[in-house]
């Protein structure tokens, strides 16, 4: 199947060409369908599927074949959970708006909000934004949604993770009509927040499901080495990026401090290294991402703020130094390379405090991993032992109770005074109490 099977505008055609892509994926090929006849959509698939040409190419179609619903309001919505990912879709729709008279806008958390309300006075007919800042406009009536067409969530379950649920609410209230269109993209469809805010946001969605959320990326080659402690992890990192060149590497970290710390030791060591975490003003992360795709730095090392999402063709290894703390973002972080058909490797280090995580991904996937081993670096670390069920008190009793002595039972019968009457339903004194009958005749009052 090619793109112009779709009947897209030659203008489209012409930028697909230049950006070199002449067959659409499995999820274009389902979902882009679903977009141009104007239904809602639900749609899920593996990270690197290409799904954000299969919400941009129906924006535009639509906004270059019909009429619009209002002069002033923007025609298309697309929202996303991290800045970074808001970008990278922003750079692909600019590719797309290039030969044409439309305009599109970028509105992310962390930028000047003035000259944001500024730009969005002019009118911008597609509007690429993270939910939190979008929402903040909202509230300050710098723009309106009741001429919107298109309402476009991409990762959908992410911006739920993130605490977004309350923007994306008021955003559909401001949208509110019977002519809207919304297409949502979610990294898995089996999530109970997302299936209730899809009935809230989609009319009779079509579904598309393109592989499961723990299904791999085959182009991946995943090791597992064990760790005894930080500075054992450390080492292993080090040799492991010594022992063979790659194209460009990322690492991932639990926290913001470990990004700088790591970063640093790792240029210490004669790396081109660069780190990135959520805490760094906009404009610094997006020079960061701008350097680094641009392979002025042989190493990333972030948070999971450029888990997903990010097309960086030129890693070709990620390096998971701290295990994640949610399962499927395992299948994210990974999917950072082997991108658009190529190959990559993926080394997960794991110590005693990501042993819990690690297997939780292991569950996850429905595999075990087989260990891998350096000479010379060989763990004494083995994996921590399933914690036993039930109260560890209830256990520690049980086994004082066994070294306990058993009382002897005593063969004397103790005589039992006790009254058993009141048990018994004997009455008490002399005669039981009786009611006494209720008389038939009214009382006189006293005089």
């Amino acid at each position: 199947m090619q793109f112009s099977d779709f009947s897209l505008d030659k203008r489209l055609l012409t930028s697909l060409e230049h950006m070199g892509i002449d067959k659409p994926t499995e999820i274009q090929e389902q979902s882009i369908p679903v977009g141009l006849s104007g239904k809602d959509l639900m749609a899920s698939s593996k990270t690197g599927s290409g799904k954000t040409l299969a919400f941009l190419l129906p924006a535009m179609q639509r906004i270059i074949s019909t009429k619009a619903l209002s002069k002033r309001d923007p025609r298309v919505l697309i929202l996303l959970p991290t800045r970074e990912l808001a970008t990278q879709v922003y750079s692909q729709l600019r590719l797309l708006v290039a030969n044409t008279q439309y305009k599109a806008l970028k509105i992310l958390g962390g930028e000047n909000f003035n000259d944001q309300a500024k730009a969005l006075a002019r009118d911008p007919h597609i509007v690429v934004a993270t939910p939190g800042r979008l929402a903040d406009h909202l509230k300050q009536r710098h723009l309106y949604l009741n001429g919107l067409e298109l309402l476009i969530l991409d990762e959908a379950d992410r911006m739920l993770d993130l605490g977004f649920a309350e923007q994306l609410r008021a955003i559909n209230q401001a949208a509110d009509h019977k002519r809207r269109q919304t297409l949502m993209f979610s990294a898995t469809l089996d999530h109970g927040e997302i299936n209730e805010i899809a009935a809230e946001l989609l009319k009779e969605p079509v579904h598309v499901s393109i592989g499961a959320s723990n299904v791999e990326n085959q182009d991946i080659t995943q090791k597992v080495y064990l760790c005894d402690n930080l500075g054992h992890k450390e080492k292993l990192l080090l040799t492991l990026l010594k022992q063979e060149q790659h194209k460009q590497v990322i690492i991932f970290t639990a926290t913001r401090s470990d990004t700088d710390r790591l970063a640093t030791k790792l240029a210490d060591e004669g790396f081109t290294t660069a780190s990135l975490s959520g805490e760094l003003k906009q404009s610094a992360r997006n020079q960061i991402m701008d350097q680094f795709s641009r392979g002025q730095q042989q190493i990333l090392v972030t948070t999971d703020v450029a888990s997903r999402g990010l097309d960086l063709l030129n890693v070709s290894l990620v390096i998971n130094f701290d295990m994640p703390k949610l399962a499927e973002e395992y299948i994210h972080r990974i999917g950072r390379t082997a991108r658009a058909g190529a190959k990559g490797d993926a080394i997960s280090l794991v110590g005693p405090k990501d042993w819990d995580n690690f297997k939780q991904v292991q569950l996850f996937l429905r595999r075990t991993f087989e260990l891998s081993e350096i000479a010379g670096l060989k763990p004494k670390f083995s994996g921590l032992k399933a914690k036993p069920k039930g109260k560890p008190a209830t256990a520690k009793k049980a086994a004082q109770n066994k070294t306990r002595p058993a009382k002897p039972k005593s063969t004397t019968k103790t005589k039992d005074n006790r009254d058993k009457r009141f048990i018994t339903g004997v009455d008490i004194g002399d005669a039981p109490m009786l009611r006494k009958p209720k008389s038939t005749l009214q009382d006189t009052p006293e005089e």
